[in-house]
């Protein structure tokens, strides 16, 4: 028996989220300021996506705990959408961008971190609040991996969605520096055109790798956790 059931986990990872959020709404920063806000950033896109996706995960809890026993067809069909809907959300985007985030953020942070974390944003954002934007992000939706199955799409649907979400967001990046002149990331500034290309095809292959890397842990998890149930009968 785990120590602390999953539902709780779920809520208190909620609630760090949404404390995360207020207090990274409430820095007063100038890039806030600008054009497009915080949601020119992935790390601030990413960190609404893991709210709604663990909202959406204590929805679930809250509504079998309540129709638990029901006999209704009707708020069973809605419960398993809901399920649907979280399980997509777990695959194409909670842990691909999560995933994401946290492996470009360190990686670029420890080659050159002025390209992608200036040191002046450490007078505006305490280091718990860093970390809570681009480390706790991966042991949280593993965490929530580890304790609920979540069934993948086709992996073909799968990396199609991905690679629409990361087209999209280079998309908006390029939109942001057309209307304001500056990128969004230090690292664009520092690389020529046709670099840039490469960069953003890069990007776009590492989430996608991130995918399948989220679609196989997920698989090997429960393999696992399905062998270890066999033998123990």
């Amino acid at each position: 028996m785990a120590l602390i059931p999953s539902q709780v986990l779920r809520v208190a990872i909620l609630l760090s989220y949404f404390s995360i959020l207020c207090h990274y709404k409430a820095l007063d920063m100038p890039a806030h300021q600008t054009y497009g806000g915080s949601w020119k950033f992935l790390t601030f896109i990413d960190l609404v996506i893991q709210a709604v996706f663990f909202g959406l995960c204590v929805l679930i809890d809250v509504s079998s705990l309540l129709t638990k026993g029901a006999d209704s067809r009707e708020q069973e069909r809605q419960l398993k959408k809901l399920i649907g809907l979280r399980d997509w959300m777990m695959a194409v985007l909670a842990f691909p961008v999560g995933a994401f985030v946290v492996f470009t953020f360190w990686t670029l942070y420890l080659y050159d971190r002025e390209l992608v974390y200036p040191k002046l944003l450490d007078n505006f954002i305490p280091q718990w609040l860093n970390h809570g934007m681009h480390t706790t992000v991966l042991p949280f939706i593993i965490i929530e991996m580890r304790t609920t199955h979540h069934n993948y799409p086709r992996r073909s649907w799968g990396l199609a969605a991905v690679c629409c979400f990361g087209v999209g967001y280079v998309l908006w990046t390029c939109w942001v520096h057309q209307v304001t002149g500056v990128w969004v990331y230090p690292v664009l500034e520092r690389i020529a055109p046709l670099a840039r290309v490469a960069f953003f095809a890069a990007m776009t292959a590492v989430i996608c790798v991130m995918y399948v890397l989220g679609e196989i842990l997920n698989s090997y998890i429960w393999d696992q956790t399905h062998t270890a149930k066999v033998k123990g009968e």
